[in-house]
């Protein structure tokens, strides 16, 4: 316990990064994921094929190398300074935008086509159609594998510990060389890492019950 009750200042930094990376990355991604969905399955064939060449491009991207972009490049690119920890979490975020539209356009074909034409039928613009009729019905089946890609993102914060963003996967470095024993800091990491999963599992099971009943 002295690894942790020795720096507890750092230790809540840490877990303070790790918390920002991914509560902000998970709203670009809900948000940028959305648009992307339904881009995915919009009537538009312009659209269509911008959401197909982003998911295609960003998602077959190791992270790293999304990351680097943001952190190195941006910068560059706009010729101004930035907070370290904000430009990693919108890389998070865009990265994980891919596997957000996936999942729900996975949903959304899930929910019968004549759905769709009913609701067109009687006069409901594509974005009635989707935010009224389709996404509704379609939230339901996404939210395991939804979970699953919140849990990775929660797990691809690590990452950020190679660009200069102190969070769990920063911490052992840190620890190193202040003489604490390398292993011991890792096993902690573990642990806060599989409760900090295990309440996103029960998160899962709280909605998957709430929208049981919603039926």
């Amino acid at each position: 316990m002295g690894v942790i009750t020795d720096h507890l200042d750092l230790w809540g930094q840490a877990l303070q990064g790790t918390l920002i990376l991914f509560f902000g990355g998970g709203l670009i991604a809900l948000v940028l994921g959305l648009i992307v969905g339904a881009m995915r399955v919009s009537p538009v064939p312009v659209a269509r094929a911008v959401g197909t060449v982003y998911v295609s491009w960003i998602r077959n991207t190791p992270l790293t190398l999304v990351m680097f972009f943001f952190a190195f490049c941006v910068p560059i690119l706009l010729r101004e300074r930035i907070d370290p920890i904000v430009l990693p979490t919108i890389a998070l975020g865009v990265y994980t935008a891919t596997y957000v539209a996936e999942t729900l356009r996975s949903g959304i074909n899930t929910v019968p086509v004549g759905q769709a034409e009913a609701a067109r039928a009687l006069g409901l613009t594509f974005t009635q159609v989707m935010t009224l009729v389709v996404l509704p019905q379609a939230t339901r089946s996404v939210i395991p594998p939804m979970m699953s890609v919140f849990i990775a993102l929660l797990k691809n914060t690590t990452v950020a510990a190679g660009f200069s963003v102190l969070n769990l996967g920063s911490i052992r470095s840190w620890l190193s060389e202040q003489g604490e024993n390398q292993l011991v800091v890792l096993l902690w990491v573990m642990l806060i890492f599989i409760v900090l999963v295990l309440l996103l599992a029960w998160l899962q099971r709280v909605f998957e019950n709430r929208w049981r009943v919603a039926r």
